[in-house]
């Protein structure tokens, strides 16, 4: 007998979102928004944007609108160049983004941090 209530629970539930759903479709604030809605989407089409551009194009506007100030959009940062070191003793090649790299560090070790930078391409 549970999924019978069941069933006849969900279906009641059913019922009264298609009644609230319809309230809402008649509502003309709804019409509005969702009118307004459209044409920016036909905007961005036509314009080749993504919502991204055009929230950052409205943050120049209005800079609380700013993607930084939005919560739960995460923020990327730029990578870091790749450097190249070239060991003129060993001819060994090491292509790093950061200077915490296992064999740059031992080649500081050895011939120490500055002549070791100088090894940068």
């Amino acid at each position: 007998m549970a999924k019978i209530n069941d069933y006849y629970q969900k279906k009641q539930l059913i019922e009264k979102l298609v009644d609230e759903l319809s309230k809402l479709e008649e509502d003309q604030s709804l019409k509005d928004e969702l009118a307004f809605e459209a044409k920016v989407k036909s905007l961005m089409s036509d314009h080749s944007k993504d919502p991204r551009d055009v929230l950052q194009i409205l943050s120049v506007i209005d800079p609380s609108l700013s993607i930084s100030a939005q919560p739960g959009i995460a923020q990327t940062r730029t990578k870091r160049p790749i450097k190249v070191y070239t060991n003129p003793h060993t001819n060994e090649v090491v292509e790093t983004r950061g200077g915490n790299h296992k064999t740059l560090n031992e080649w500081r070790k050895q011939w120490g941090k500055n002549e070791v930078q100088s090894w940068s391409e």
